[in-house]
């Protein structure tokens, strides 16, 4: 077949089926020999004070649950296991004896992993602890949507080789999800037309992948409504923060969402050799308001993400869930979308052909539930002990080495804490029947900030 009969014979798909082939597929981009690193490396990759600050978060998970029996940690989006053998190895004796450790993960085992670990891949029912998912909704695969030149929302379809055009308009749920999170429009224009499936329908757009599209682990059930995840809570999310940059610098190590390698900063949450852009993503900017959809405004449609932290959420009989992801929120989406690409720690195109990362930003205020809390990495670590301060000059000359090392913790907590990198990831706190658990030490981290 000629080039131009593969082009026309190629009528591609959304993005959210694409990016679920291309990243978990049969020869999906997490399911390739060398893993995910060497392409990127997160918080987790950063520092040891990062694995440290989660196992105090299980401490204080612990007390508030009253020391049960068995206390389970849940890594969600566990890559090889990095954040929960770390966990392991951070808790206090008595702690650790009780721990149920469980990673969840789609890809095979890890050779060599602690016997403790329990690899699976969906979340454990009905446990009771800490759920902790450190960059995994932004691999949550979510359908892109642009306005075209009538001001009319489409989904955006995609070849295998990257290259787009736009298809069918974005109706039901999606539609709903868009014009109450992430509307395409203007200042001032007019109103936008209303949905043309009608308030009662509750489809999906027309590409939007079925259930089996919504991430790491299969989510029982289709998206629901904006009756569902996502509404009639946003007064409960606090100090949204507006999604800052996208720190992209260093090179790889394993995933539990990614990030990549030394450089700049880019994309909140992957250190790669990132070039550096806006917090608005690709061309940088904030949210828009009100009127009339905007020829060329798109947005990531993020209700199959809304829909997997709910279910991730409902593992929990009892306990916290925490998502960390670089993210953005109300009044300041960026106007042209955050869908992108990372391979060998740079920033790339994203291509769904399994050669390379594919991952968005995380509205993660619609994601939230009644009772939840936002705030930034920066605020989260600090009310865990991580601080950033130069350790005291008169250390240098009594103990040297001990100085040495101080300094150079000193250094890693920076980055993880770094307000234009790492430490404007957002944090979503999710207590399940107990009261929030880092509320008391933020309060007196602020305080004292």
């Amino acid at each position: 077949m000629s080039a131009v009969g593969r082009e026309a014979a190629d009528e591609g798909r959304g993005w959210r089926p694409a990016t679920e082939e291309a990243l978990y597929g049969p020869r999906g981009f997490y399911r390739r020999a060398e893993g995910p690193a060497g392409h990127f490396r997160t918080s987790v990759h950063a520092s040891a004070l990062f694995t440290r600050a989660v196992a105090r978060l299980l401490c204080l998970v612990d007390e508030s649950l009253g020391r049960p029996a068995e206390l389970a940690f849940v890594d969600m989006g566990a890559g090889r296991g990095e954040l929960v053998t770390g966990v392991l190895g951070a808790l206090p004796a008595e702690v650790a004896s009780r721990v149920r450790p469980y990673a969840v993960e789609r890809a095979a085992r890890p050779p060599g992993l602690d016997h403790r670990i329990e690899w699976l891949a969906e979340p454990p029912a009905g446990v009771t602890g800490l759920l902790f998912a450190n960059e995994w909704l932004d691999n949550v695969p979510v359908d892109v949507a642009e306005a075209d030149s009538d001001g009319v929302v489409r989904l955006v379809r995609v070849r295998a080789d990257g290259s787009e055009f736009l298809g069918a308009l974005v109706t039901g749920a999606d539609a709903r999800w868009l014009a109450r999170w992430w509307p395409l429009t203007a200042p001032g224009g007019p109103a936008a037309p209303s949905d043309p499936s009608g308030p009662g329908d509750s489809g999906d757009s027309g590409d939007s992948g079925g259930p089996s599209a919504l991430g790491r682990s299969a989510v029982p059930g289709g998206p629901g409504d904006l009756d569902g995840p996502g509404t009639a809570h946003e007064t409960d999310v606090l100090g949204a923060s507006g999604g800052p940059g996208d720190p992209e610098h260093g090179g790889g190590a394993g995933h539990g969402g990614g990030a990549g390698g030394p450089g700049g900063v880019g994309r909140v949450g992957r250190i790669g050799h990132g070039r550096e852009t806006g917090a608005g993503g690709r061309d940088g900017g904030g949210g828009l308001g009100g009127g009339h959809p905007s020829e060329g405004l798109r947005a990531e449609i993020g209700l199959p993400r809304d829909v997997a932290w709910a279910a991730a959420v409902a593992c929990l009989d009892r306990g916290l869930a925490v998502a960390v992801d670089y993210a953005h929120s109300a009044g300041a989406r960026p106007p042209f979308g955050t869908l992108t690409g990372f391979r060998d720690g740079r920033e790339t195109a994203p291509v769904p052909d399994g050669s390379c990362d594919i991952t968005a930003h995380v509205a993660l205020d619609a994601c939230a539930l009644p009772g939840a809390r936002l705030l930034s990495q920066r605020e989260a670590l600090r009310a865990l002990g991580v601080h950033g301060g130069r350790p005291p000059l008169r250390l240098a000359s009594t103990d040297p080495a001990a100085y040495v090392r101080a300094l150079a913790g000193a250094g890693e907590a920076a980055e993880l804490t770094a307000p234009g990198g790492l430490g404007g990831f957002g944090w979503l706190l999710q207590p399940v029947g107990i009261a929030d658990p880092l509320a008391h030490d933020l309060g007196h981290d602020l305080a004292h900030d």
